[in-house]
């Protein structure tokens, strides 16, 4: 009786430990990140200090796919997002050096909306600039 019982005990401890495993990542949360802030016609970039959503959320993969029923991944996004302005110094005369970046206020776990966020796997860092010159403020 206990040779059937020690493995059916493993199995459960193991189970349990994989689960336990999947919940130990950050849930989705905010965290602060510095992006660089540029635009074209401003020779210049500047890295600003900003809040945006990361972490974990769980997903589904369904085992049986259906082309009449859509499955949407879950990833971690904004739920209230304001935006800031900032003007960008040395552009030249004509070229208006106001640019607005996202401030994350609070996040969730959504389906990725494409007109706000970034969905791609693998992007560029949100500190890469384009321009060759960048300013530290």
């Amino acid at each position: 009786m206990m040779a059937v019982t020690a493995p059916l005990m493993l199995s459960l401890f193991l189970g349990a430990s994989a689960a336990a495993a999947a919940f130990q990542r950050p849930h989705c949360h905010l965290i602060n990140q510095t992006v660089s802030l540029e635009k074209d016609g401003c020779p210049t970039c500047h890295p600003m200090q900003t809040t945006t959503c990361s972490g974990h959320c769980i997903t589904k993969d369904p085992v049986i796919v259906s082309r009449y029923r859509k499955v949407y991944q879950h990833v971690c996004t904004y739920q209230a997002v304001e935006y800031k302005t900032f003007e960008l110094p040395d552009c030249p005369p004509g070229v208006d050096p106001t640019v607005s970046y996202p401030v994350a206020l609070s996040c969730n776990c959504g389906r990725c909306v494409m007109e706000t966020s970034d969905c791609v796997y693998e992007s560029l860092e949100p500190d890469m600039c384009m321009n060759d010159i960048t300013h530290y403020y």
